[in-house]
């Protein structure tokens, strides 16, 4: 667990000793208030801007000390050896009666081999070399007449080989030139990539040959010390591989990962997707494999039902169970409207990991799907620079010190936490209670009365953005409640649960809740095309490069979208898993069954003058199929409740919907934007200058302008229409062919 950056205290033979002389006792606590009031404001007021403007760069939370040491860039990147091993994996995946060899793409520092240093390994373990291409350009492995490697894609190699590691880049089992088949997260995927690390550290063998015998050996070379990174899949193998507890891993940095795969194809028994396992492994096969995998293909239809229910194929793709055994560190990071792969694989993860006291850092951005060199670039090749140092060089450079989250609050504007969530969180549960006029509710502390209801028919065609921009509005497909607007910010931090009580009409349904942010703001827009960010024409270059592999990149900027709502989470059942979480079974038609919906984990501020509402539909559109049937579903409002990870807890949320005054109890917010509160440690500072082309643009950095403010509206009397809510664009249908991260 990271150790949270604390005050030093000066030593008892610093501290000034009190006065000889005497006072009187009312003089004494006078003057002690006095000096305690003069020290609040000292230490509560920000300090003037141009204290603020003047204080150096390296005083910065998440700077570096002056005297921290830090690798640079004193090898020859043009001069690196480029090699390629293939790794014994011990399996026969393909079932050709020979153990499958995975082929390693090594790039490492020629002059540290010379001088008989070894080097610790940044290793990517992938199955979109050759298929879909890796980061916001799609950057495919390539190689020389003699099959020597040319480009490695993403940065790594160009930023981290110079700095003295070495970089591998791992195709998985059945991709590329790799031997065997792709099995989605399952023992071949992960074991493939862990025999790698096991070969780094003289347990497994390596050949010069994908087919030959002669040997290829790592010791001499390498220090052993590993670090995995990764996006999507990447860092979903990074998670596995560290969940088997391999000695030599010393770190992991998984982006946007999975942590069990069941999660990524059914929320709780209601199916995301219109496929399984079978048809993303088929995707990034290679064309040879494609051929003689067709047995693994089976397997994972078999295995893999469509029902929704948890079968052993699951089980072994599932990592949090094995969270135990992790030995490395972990920083992981995640969009917080990832609906790719959501956050709620992050917040079970997360949960375990801490559960175990594994060290971990995390940061959480306003992005979708979306590496942090393309949201937040310096300050992510800093970080990545430093963390690596610290624990596969052993550099004492404080990062295991410092804050444990970044957060993201609105486009570019980050803070800070020592412990995530903060250790101030506690649930705080809410009730739903009917309102004013049918599915137009409220939500507070107090239960509803006893009988009390609320009644809605599933439509599919329908989702949480026609929701949430209707609820103030009685609408057949969903039921709203709403808290009345807050007179002070209200954070919530964690992973939330809404359990419901429901009656359905047919033998089948699925649910859908949801939590929104009901008021103006600047957003990042993570339902376009670029899930929160626009790519510019103009390139920067991060590290040293040599023909055929460049380290420039596209830059990019916060794509914007100003909205009247933001959905801060979500979660969707089967309600058909009421009674064994594993298994669904037919509903009985007006009888109420009792479940309780895990939502994604989620930090999110709600400004005051803003509602917090709890939506509960059926079919959330585009993001899970809808069931055989079309059900109409009776909610018992004295048995549902929200469980939310509120920051301060039962009495912030109390304190936070005290009436303000003049304000009404139901109406709707005055339309005041309040913008979210800087940290007193936000991050700042830039990463170090990169060693060749241009120097580093800062990345768009800058504050968004302030929310404009729509009138505010008072809410319109029951059965009268009303304009709609304004929120990001609809979210698009899954892929046809589910693949995480191939488009980047």
């Amino acid at each position: 667990m990271l150790t949270p950056l604390r005050a030093r205290r000066p030593h008892p033979s610093s501290r000034p000793r009190p006065s000889s002389s005497r006072l009187p006792a009312g003089r004494i606590l006078a003057t002690a208030a006095a000096a305690l009031a003069t020290t609040l404001a000292t230490v509560l007021a920000p300090p003037p801007a141009a204290a603020r403007a003047a204080a150096p760069a390296a005083e910065a939370p998440g700077a570096p000390a002056p005297e921290a040491r830090a690798s640079a860039p004193v090898y020859a990147y043009e001069n690196a050896i480029r090699e390629s091993v293939w790794v014994d994996t011990g399996l026969d995946g393909d079932g050709d009666g020979a153990t499958d060899r995975v082929a390693a793409d090594i790039i490492r520092p020629r002059e540290a081999a010379q001088q008989g240093r070894r080097v610790p390994v940044i290793m990517d373990a992938s199955p979109y070399y050759s298929c879909c291409g890796r980061g916001n350009e799609s950057q495919k492995k390539t190689y020389a007449a003699d099959g020597t490697p040319v480009q490695f894609p993403l940065f790594y190699d160009n930023y981290f080989v110079p700095r003295g590691y070495a970089f591998v880049a791992v195709d998985l089992a059945g991709t590329n030139r790799s031997d065997g088949c792709v099995d989605v997260g399952g023992r071949s995927d992960i074991l493939s990539a862990k025999a790698v690390v096991d070969w780094l550290n003289g347990r497994a063998r390596g050949y010069t040959t994908r087919t030959g015998t002669r040997p290829a050996r790592a010791t001499g070379w390498t220090t052993g010390a590993t670090g995995m990174i990764g996006k999507s899949w990447d860092g979903t193998i990074a998670n596995g591989v560290a969940a088997t507890g391999v000695r030599g891993l010393k770190t992991i940095v998984p982006i946007g990962a999975i942590s069990t795969w069941y999660d990524y194809y059914f929320s709780q028994g209601a199916p995301l997707y219109g496929s399984g396992p079978d048809r993303l492994s088929h995707y990034v096969n290679s064309p040879e494999a494609r051929t003689r995998c067709q047995a693994v293909q089976q397997r994972l239809v078999d295995g893999a039902p469509r029902s929704g229910d948890r079968t052993p194929l699951w089980d072994e793709r599932d990592y949090v169970p094995d969270a135990s055994r992790v030995r490395a560190s972990v920083f992981a990071v995640h969009g917080m409207q990832d609906l790719n792969v959501r956050s709620g694989h992050l917040g079970t993860w997360w949960q375990a990991l801490a559960a175990h006291g594994v060290e971990r850092k995390i940061w959480l951005s306003q992005t979708g799907h979306v590496d942090p060199f393309d949201f937040r670039r310096a300050a992510w090749v800093r970080t990545l620079h430093r963390w690596f140092d610290h624990y596969l060089l052993g550099y004492d450079n404080g990062v295991e010190r410092e804050p444990m989250a970044d957060i993201e609050r609105a486009p570019d504007r980050w803070t800070t936490d020592r412990t995530w969530p903060p250790s101030r969180t506690a649930t705080t549960t809410l009730r739903p209670a009917p309102g004013r006029a049918p599915g137009v509710g409220t939500l507070g502390l107090l239960p509803a009365p006893p009988g009390a209801t609320e009644t809605f028919t599933d439509d599919p065609l329908l989702g949480e953005t026609d929701w949430a921009a209707h609820i103030d509005r009685t609408t057949p497909a969903k039921a709203g409640f709403t808290t009345r607007p807050l007179s002070r910010d209200l954070r919530l931090a964690g992973s939330p649960k809404v359990t419901v009580t429901a009656t359905p009409s047919t033998t089948s349904a699925h649910l859908t809740a949801v939590l929104v942010d009901l008021g103006p703001a600047v957003i990042r827009n993570h339902t376009g095309d670029g899930e929160g960010i626009t790519t510019l024409p103009h390139r920067t270059c991060w590290g040293a490069d040599r023909d055929g592999d460049s380290a420039c990149y596209q830059e990019t900027r916060a794509d914007t979208a100003q909205v009247d709502y933001t959905v801060i989470s979500r979660g969707w059942a089967d309600l058909g898993t009421w009674a064994d979480p594993h298994r669904g079974r037919p509903l009985t038609p007006g009888r109420p069954h009792t479940l309780t919906i895990d939502l994604h984990a989620t930090d999110h501020v709600v400004p005051a003058g803003h509602r917090l509402a709890l939506i509960i539909g059926g079919t959330d559109r585009y993001l899970v199929t809808p069931p055989p049937s079309t059900p109409t579903l009776t909610l018992d409002l004295a048995r549902t409740t929200a469980r939310l990870p509120v920051v301060g807890g039962t009495l912030a949320y109390a304190l936070a919907t005290l009436p303000r005054p003049g304000a009404s109890a139901t109406a709707p917010p005055d339309g005041t934007a309040t913008a979210p509160p800087e940290a007193s440690n936000p991050q700042s500072g830039a990463a170090q200058p990169p060693q060749s082309g241009p120097a580093p643009v800062p990345p768009s950095g800058s504050a968004p302008p302030e929310a404009q403010s729509p009138p505010g509206a008072a809410a319109p009397p029951p059965g009268t229409e009303a304009a709609p809510l304004r929120g990001v664009a609809a979210p698009r249908p899954p892929q046809a062919v589910p693949a995480p991260g191939a488009a980047r």
